[in-house]
Formats: structure tokens, C-alpha cells, sequence
């Protein structure tokens, strides 16, 4: 379980960028969402304790992060960068995997074996020995996700994990998290895009001005006044809207539904 209680951050210049936060979540997809400078990522890294707020306490799993280095913590709590190419630094996509089983002083059996069954959970087998510059946008996402998952973390935090991408890309990042999802790893979407989170998301968190204003499932979070923070319904429930349908998750829902079916 990851869990907030009360936290607060001030920075050193004294700008108060989370305000009594409470948050918890465990093996499942939450999204959390809000306009820039709303307090999402400030929050986020709080799991790893790359931050340590400044009021309140952060529980990774029953440990409390100002007792634990970032070393010990990422061991739980895997961070997955908005610019993925900022994590990259080895001459090969398997090097680069490598890098942190290695660091964790395991055997070449045991780097090897990780570094195999990460590339295969993000379809990045065959790439091997390819350069990580060489990747399109969404392989360069996918193998940022297998750098972390190699370290066997029970959580994972993504940070606009398809911003940039064009639909064939992001469909290989969202099939990813599915099945990342299905092996039993919690996992906090860091995002403004609203049809990810229609199309991923279990549960919402939507932070505003430092504070949390929101927290439940996904049909609630879109029947707010989403303009009001900054953001947009997607298109997709627009038009199911405009039909009579009432919420749906995907285009096949409306399809479904048009042809006189159930959804």
C-alpha cells in the first residue's frame, strides 16, 4: 500500500505546492490528474522519496520514506520519467536494462534472466543489442518501463507515459500497462490526457491548487465541471452524450449499444 497522510510540501522558495494531502492505493490503476503546477508529480515523487514532504508522512509499504534512501525505496516504487531518453546511458537496449539488477549486486544468471523477462513484458525482444536512440518514441517509453521492471518493483509510477506519441505508439504503451496491470502491479498514471484515463483508469485523483478535490471512480470524476480545473472531456463521451447513451469507456461501448446490444 502507498499512503499520504496529510502531507505537505514546501519548497525552498517557499511556495507551498501540496496542502494536507491523504492518498492511498494499492494493486490498481489510478490516475492522477490536474493542470500544471496542480501538485502531481510533486506528489508522485513523494513514493520514491526523491521528496520528503515537509509535513505529514508518506508510507511505502509500512516504511516510512524519511527513514529510507531513494535506493531502497525505488525497490518498491518504480518511476517512470515523462522524457524516457533521460533515463539513457548504455550503448545497447540490453545494457541498459541491465544497469540496475547489476547495481543490486545480483548475479550475471539472475541480471540476465530479469533483463529477458522485462524486454518480453514490454515487446521489446529482439532488440537486444539496438541501440536505446535508435527507438521510435513509444519503443523508447516501452524500454524505460523495462529498465524499472527489472529492478522487480510491486509499484509503478508513470509520468505521461504517451505524451508525444502518435495512436500506434501510445496503443503499445496502453497494451503494456494492461498487462502490467493484470501481473499485479499497482500503477499511478501521472496525466492530462483524459482518454487515457477514460480507457485505463480505475479509480481518479484529481489535485487542484496543491489540494485534493477528488477521489473516485472514473464515471463520477467525469460528471464534474472538468473546466474548472483546467481539462476536457474526451470526445468520446461528447458524442455518447449527444446520443443519449450516457458513459462509456471505448468506441465499441457506443457500437454496442447503437446495434441494440448490451455493454
Amino acid at each position: 500500500m502507498l499512503r499520504a497522510e496529510n502531507v505537505w510540501h514546501v519548497y525552498e522558495n517557499g511556495r507551498e505546492a501540496l496542502r494536507g494531502i491523504d492518498f492511498e492505493m494499492g494493486e490498481e490503476i489510478v490516475a492522477l490528474v490536474g493542470q500544471n503546477g496542480s501538485g502531481k508529480t510533486t506528489l508522485a515523487k513523494h513514493f520514491n522519496g526523491l521528496l520528503k514532504p515537509t509535513k505529514g508522512r508518506v508510507i511505502v509499504d509500512g516504511m516510512d520514506t524519511r527513514e529510507h534512501t531513494v535506493a531502497e525505496l525505488s525497490r518498491i516504487v518504480g518511476y517512470v520519467f515523462q522524457n524516457p531518453e533521460h533515463m539513457f546511458f548504455e550503448e545497447s537496449v540490453f545494457r541498459e536494462v541491465a544497469f540496475g539488477p547489476k547495481n543490486l549486486g545480483l548475479d550475471e544468471d539472475e541480471v540476465e534472466s530479469r533483463v529477458r523477462w522485462a524486454l518480453k513484458t514490454v515487446n521489446l525482444e529482439g532488440y537486444e543489442e539496438r541501440t536505446p536512440y535508435s527507438l521510435s518514441g513509444g519503443e523508447k517509453q516501452r524500454l524505460a518501463i523495462a529498465c524499472v521492471l527489472a529492478m522487480k518493483p510491486k509499484y509503478l509510477i508513470l509520468d505521461e507515459p504517451t505524451t508525444g506519441l502518435d495512436a500506434r505508439n501510445a496503443a503499445g504503451v496502453v497494451k503494456t500497462i494492461r498487462e502490467l496491470r493484470k501481473s499485479g502491479h499497482g500503477i499511478l498514471l501521472i496525466t492530462h490526457d483524459m482518454d487515457l484515463v477514460l480507457e485505463l483508469a480505475e479509480r481518479v485523483v484529481l489535485l487542484h491548487r496543491g489540494r485534493k478535490v477528488f477521489d473516485g471512480p472514473v464515471e463520477e470524476f467525469f460528471s464534474l465541471e472538468l473546466h474548472e480545473y483546467g481539462l476536457e472531456k474526451p470526445e468520446l463521451l461528447r458524442i455518447s452524450e449527444k446520443l443519449g447513451i450516457g458513459f462509456v469507456r471505448s468506441a465499441s461501448e457506443v457500437i454496442n449499444v447503437l446495434a441494440g446490444g448490451s455493454r
